[in-house]
């Protein structure tokens, strides 16, 4: 009976709280959100079912070949011939469940112009090398590949170091460089239509694409598909101001004089290459676009644990801490408050109507109405959450059903994809896991600076790479005015993974030295 009260007591205190007008406020604020969301996907359903309609229409006007190119003319020889060359710089790690398939895909290409692909690994020893061997040697005679070895990083990310280690080895004669992560599964025609919309639009600087998952099963797997699905409303629009560093078309030469300094600033201490990129297409007023048909399936491993979408949501993170600009500060800044108001907006509402829910409960096992003055106002702001939400689902639905048929139609040779397999009472529980999640990783980002990127460590300071760490031995990235930037070791004991406690005594250590240096 005491705990029935004390129950009580407590839920008319909550109760309260939830229908006070601030928060009834923050309630109906995060409705908004997801009838903003509803919106956006509801926009994204219409420009693809646009382009899925303009392959239908010219499948039936006898062109068999639409998936590659809807205007029959572009297939004809003398079209095919005037084709620019692309290089494609793949930067690999590890060697992982789908990634094969993917590797296929990508040089499986139907484009007709002269194609190079280049994939780059760390080492010889990583796990790739031998599967990638093993595939040129299947695809001899078919494709132009190589596999590059491009040593360890010393003044920037991994990643990074591989991408600029194929740029310098493209070929001369390259019009365009396309970079591409293993999880890319690409459409046959894929690289003809971002060819031929860098052609059409010549003022884009960055042509990028859209991941859409497939989740696996897993709550991690679909917390990854909710956290994508939002950001498909900016590519949408056809021009964006962000985009995605794995499908990024960009022009050879601006790499070759390293245009705005973007090389330069992606070897001195860059992380994230799309972040950096954005930020220097955003201080020059240049174009970054996303063409309708640029979107690819994005399978997500069967053994996708929660601590591997922990690590997947820190690099997402951390590089809203990068920059090498003003402008690239503020504009991450700024995206590092709105995600976080956006996340926890989107969370708040079900932890209040889970309140309002027991309380009505406790009016209908006869409590008393005196006790709970305002549930019929709670049972009402459950009543809008629900509404928004089932709004909210219906387009997410509708979004990924539309792209799942567009994407099929896109790779007609291979097998189905159906909506069938989605779990959407997991997509309800990962949207909530997710953006309750982000803030939390956001701020752990934003304190320790931190991350572990494929089994190697790096930290930032002031936007930039400062060290790296493979396994005990780490290294400080310095600049040097006479021989430019440069890595000097480390020597002392360091734990092969890095804790909380092991990063907190390494920010007060870093705290502590920079207070004796001033």
């Amino acid at each position: 009976m005491a705990f029935v009260e004390a129950m009580d007591a407590w839920l008319a205190w909550a109760s309260l709280v939830f229908c006070h007008p601030v928060s009834i406020f923050l309630q109906l604020k995060g409705c908004l959100v997801y009838l903003v969301l509803a919106a956006g996907w509801a926009y994204n359903s219409v420009v693809r079912a646009r382009e899925l309609h303009r392959i239908r229409a010219a499948e039936a006007a006898g062109n068999a070949l639409a998936f590659l190119y809807p205007n029959v003319d572009d297939l004809e020889h003398s079209a095919q011939a005037k084709l620019l060359r692309v290089s494609v710089v793949m930067p690999l790690k590890g060697f992982g469940e789908h990634n094969l398939s993917n590797w296929r895909s990508q040089v499986l290409s139907m484009y007709g112009g002269p194609l190079e692909f280049l994939f780059v690994v760390e080492s010889k020893e990583d796990p790739a090398c031998e599967v990638i061997l093993q595939l040129m040697r299947d695809l001899k005679g078919e494709v132009d590949a190589k596999l590059l070895v491009a040593g360890y990083s010393t003044t920037c990310s991994q990643k990074i170091h591989n991408q600029l280690a194929g740029v310098d080895a493209m070929h001369k004669d390259s019009k365009y460089v396309l970079f591409l992560d293993d999880d890319v599964q690409l459409c046959p025609g894929s690289i003809g239509a971002l060819v031929a919309h860098m052609i059409e639009h010549p003022e884009i600087f960055v042509l990028t694409g859209y991941p859409f998952d497939l989740p696996s099963g897993s709550i991690s797997s679909y917390c990854i598909y909710e956290y994508h699905l939002p950001c498909s409303i900016g590519f949408g629009f056809g021009r964006t101001f962000f985009l995605w560093g794995g499908c990024m078309m960009m022009h050879a030469e601006d790499f070759r004089t390293d245009r705005y300094g973007m090389v330069t600033g992606l070897r001195e201490g860059g992380y994230s290459d799309d972040m950096t990129l954005a930020a220097v297409a955003g201080a020059n007023q240049r174009v970054i676009s996303s063409p309708e048909r640029a979107i690819f399936f994005h399978p997500l491993a069967k053994d996708l644990s929660f601590s591997r979408y922990w690590n997947y949501l820190q690099k997402q993170t951390i590089v809203l801490e990068t920059y090498n600009t003003t402008y690239n500060y503020w504009m991450n800044r700024g995206l590092f408050f709105l995600h976080c108001w956006a996340s926890w907006s989107f969370v708040f509402p079900y932890l209040t109507s889970c309140v309002h829910l027991l309380v009505a409960m406790r009016m209908l096992m006869g409590a008393s109405a005196e006790l709970y003055s305002s549930w019929t106002t709670g049972l009402w702001l459950t009543g809008c959450i629900a509404t928004a939400t089932l709004i909210e689902l219906s387009s997410m639905r509708h979004l990924s059903t539309v792209v799942i048929d567009l994407i099929n139609a896109l790779s007609p040779g291979k097998d189905p994809v159906s909506i069938s397999s989605y779990n959407y009472v997991k997509v309800f529980v990962a949207g909530i896991v997710g953006n309750f999640l982000y803030p939390v990783s956001a701020v752990y980002s934003h304190v320790f600076q931190h991350i572990d990127w494929a089994g190697v460590q790096y930290w930032l300071g002031n936007g930039n790479i400062c060290q790296i760490q493979r396994g005990s031995r780490r290294w400080r990235v310095v600049e040097s005015s006479k021989s430019g930037w440069s890595t000097e070791e480390i020597h002392g004991q360091f734990p092969n993974k890095s804790t909380v406690w092991t990063l907190l005594s390494d920010l007060l250590m870093n705290q502590s030295c920079k207070l004796k240096n001033s």
